[in-house]
C-alpha cells in the first residue's frame, strides 16, 4: 500500500504549481494533506475513485487538513475531542478494521516561541490520543509535525537550537512519543542518512542550497514494523515549501 503526505501550504496555490498532476501520478492509496488553507466550497477537487475528507480551520486561510483514500473507512473523526485544539482543522482520523490512519498538522511554536506553552499541551494531548487508539488497534499517522527530531534532521542545528521546531522541549516531546510504542518510519529504514529534508525556507535560496529541515513524517505503532517496506522523501517535487513524504507497506486492508 502507498501512503503520501504533503503540507501543500495552501492547496489553491499548489494546484497552480502541479498538484493535480502529481496526485494522479502518485496513485496513492492514501493521500494526506496539511495546511490546505481552505474553507468549505473554496475548491472543487474530488478525484475520481477516492473518498474525500476535509477538516477546515474556523479562521479563514489558515491551517486545515484533508485525506483522499481509495478505501472507505469504518468511521471518520475530526479533531481529538479536546475543545482547545479542535478549532484549527488539524486532525482527521480514519478507522479501518486493522488500523487507524491519521493526518495531523502540528501547531508551530512561532517566532520568539510565543506558542511553545500551548504546543506542549498539544503534544501531551495528541500523544494521549494516539496511545488510546493504539490500545484498540495499530495507528499510522503522518503530517507536518513541526519538529526536527535530531541534529541530523536539519542543515544547521547549532544556529537553530532555540528556534521553533528545534527546541529541546519539542524534541523531547517527540522522543517521548516514539518511546511510548511508535516508530519514525524514515529513520527506521535510514537511521544515518544525512541531508534529506522535507521543508526549506523561501528565504536565502534555501532549497537550492538544500538548507532544510525534516519535519514531515510517517509514524506508526511499533507492532506494524514487520509490515513496512520503505519510507521516502520526494525532495524533487515542487509546488510548496514542503515536499511530499511517502510510506510503503504491505496490504493492511
Amino acid at each position: 500500500m502507498k501512503f503520501i503526505s504533503w503540507n501543500v501550504n495552501g492547496l489553491r496555490a499548489c494546484m497552480g504549481k502541479g498538484f493535480d498532476e502529481y496526485f494522479k501520478e502518485a496513485d496513492a492509496d492514501f493521500f494526506c494533506l496539511q495546511e490546505t488553507k481552505l474553507q468549505e466550497g473554496q475548491i472543487d477537487f474530488a478525484p475520481e475513485g477516492y473518498y474525500c475528507y476535509w477538516n477546515y480551520a474556523e479562521k479563514k486561510g489558515y491551517s486545515g487538513t484533508a485525506i483522499f483514500t481509495k478505501h472507505e473507512p469504518l468511521n471518520v473523526t475530526y479533531g481529538i475531542g479536546i475543545d482547545e485544539h479542535d478549532h484549527e482543522g488539524r486532525v482527521i482520523t480514519l478507522e479501518y478494521p486493522n488500523f487507524y490512519m491519521i493526518t495531523v498538522y502540528v501547531p508551530n511554536s512561532q517566532d520568539e516561541l510565543k506558542r511553545l506553552e500551548y504546543r506542549m499541551r498539544w503534544e501531551d494531548d495528541f500523544r494521549d490520543y494516539v496511545k488510546r487508539l493504539d490500545k484498540k488497534k495499530p495507528v499510522i499517522w503522518c503530517g507536518d509535525l513541526n519538529v526536527a527530531h535530531e541534529e541530523i534532521d536539519l542543515k544547521n542545528p547549532k544556529t537553530n537550537r532555540r528556534n521553533a521546531g528545534f527546541t529541546d522541549e519539542e524534541r523531547s516531546m517527540f522522543t517521548n512519543t516514539v518511546r511510548s510504542g511508535f516508530t519514525d518510519t524514515f529513520r527506521y529504514f535510514y537511521p544515518d542518512k544525512e541531508r534529506v529534508y522535507s521543508w526549506w525556507s523561501y528565504r536565502f535560496h534555501a532549497r537550492e542550497k538544500n538548507s532544510g529541515w525534516r519535519i514531515d513524517y510517517f509514524v506508526c505503532s511499533d507492532r506494524l514494523r514487520n509490515k513496512l517496506k520503505d519510507a521516502l522523501i520526494h525532495s524533487d517535487i515542487m509546488g510548496s515549501d514542503h515536499c511530499p513524504v511517502e510510506l510503503i507497506t504491505e496490504d493492511l486492508i
